[in-house]
C-alpha cells in the first residue's frame, strides 16, 4: 500500500473523535451518532478518489457526515410508522395483472353459462339494451328477460366466487379454481 492511502487512513483515524462529537451534536443519540460516523467513513472510503490531496480532509468528512444526516432526516419525514400494517392496508392497490386474470376467469365462466343466459347478459349487460328491447329481440316477455338476467348474474357470480355485493367469497364456494394466481 502506498504512502498516500496510509496517510489518508491515518488522518481518518485522527478525525474520528471530532466526527463522533459532531454526529452526537446533530443526533443527540450516541448509537445514531456512531452509525452516522460509520456511514460517513464508508462513503469516504468508497469515494477516496474524489478527495483531492492537499485539501481539507476534515471539512470534506464533516460535509459528508452533515449531508448524510440531512438526507436521513428528509427520508424519515416521508416514512410513516406502521408496525401493525393498518395504514399500508388502507392504501394498498391491487396489482394490475389481477385484472387480466379476472378477465380470463370471467371468459371461462361466461362460456359455461347456458346459451339463453349468455344471450341476455350480452344484450342487457354488454350491449346496454333495456329489458324491453331485449325481450323484443328474444321474442319473449319482459318478465322472462328479467328472470333470465337475474339467474344468469347469480350463476356467473357463483362460478366466479363472488357474493351479492361482488366481493370474493372463500374459495371452497368457487367452481373455477384460482390456479392461474398461484
Amino acid at each position: 500500500m502506498s504512502a498516500a492511502p496510509q496517510a489518508f487512513k491515518a488522518e481518518l483515524i485522527e478525525l474520528l473523535p471530532s466526527l463522533r462529537a459532531f454526529a452526537r451534536s446533530l443526533t443527540h443519540n450516541p448509537a445514531q451518532a456512531d452509525d452516522l460516523v460509520q456511514d460517513t467513513l464508508v462513503k469516504a472510503l468508497a469515494n477516496v478518489e474524489r478527495f483531492e490531496p492537499g485539501t481539507n480532509l476534515r471539512a470534506w468528512l464533516f460535509t459528508i457526515l452533515r449531508n448524510h444526516y440531512y438526507s436521513q432526516l428528509r427520508k424519515l419525514k416521508r416514512e410513516v410508522e406502521d408496525a401493525d400494517g393498518k395504514f399500508a392496508g388502507r392504501i394498498a392497490v391491487r396489482p394490475e395483472q389481477d385484472g387480466s386474470v379476472d378477465l380470463e376467469d370471467f371468459k371461462v365462466a361466461f362460456a359455461q353459462l347456458a346459451p339463453d343466459h349468455r344471450e341476455v347478459l350480452t344484450l342487457v349487460g354488454a350491449s346496454g339494451c333495456s329489458y324491453e328491447e331485449a325481450a323484443q329481440i328474444c321474442g319473449c316477455a319482459v318478465g322472462t328477460i328479467k328472470s333470465r338476467v337475474n339467474r344468469a348474474r347469480k350463476k356467473l357470480a357463483d362460478m366466479l366466487g363472488l357474493d351479492d355485493e361482488g366481493q370474493p367469497i372463500p374459495s371452497e364456494g368457487r367452481l373455477i379454481q384460482d390456479t392461474a394466481r398461484v
